[in-house]
């Protein structure tokens, strides 16, 4: 069996309604540009507040995937 290497980078991804749909969102447009996404792990999360309310749901996710070199 080949040996495989992966790359792992941050994404912020936010959501007005949760921090789910914020952890999503991060993944939904990593998929747009990467291929072979493999695990998708949430670091932190947090809200942007404004007069005391809470107005965004950011959600900080390491996404990992397939490292393909050029040659």
């Amino acid at each position: 069996m080949a040996e495989s290497v992966y790359k792992v980078i941050e994404l912020v991804g936010t959501s007005s309604e949760s921090w789910e749909k914020a952890a999503a969102a991060a993944v939904e447009r990593a998929a747009q540009s990467l291929r072979e996404l493999r695990v998708a792990e949430v670091a932190q999360m947090d809200m942007v507040l404004e007069e005391g309310k809470v107005t965004m749901y950011r959600t900080k996710v390491k996404v990992s995937f397939k490292f393909e070199s050029g040659g």
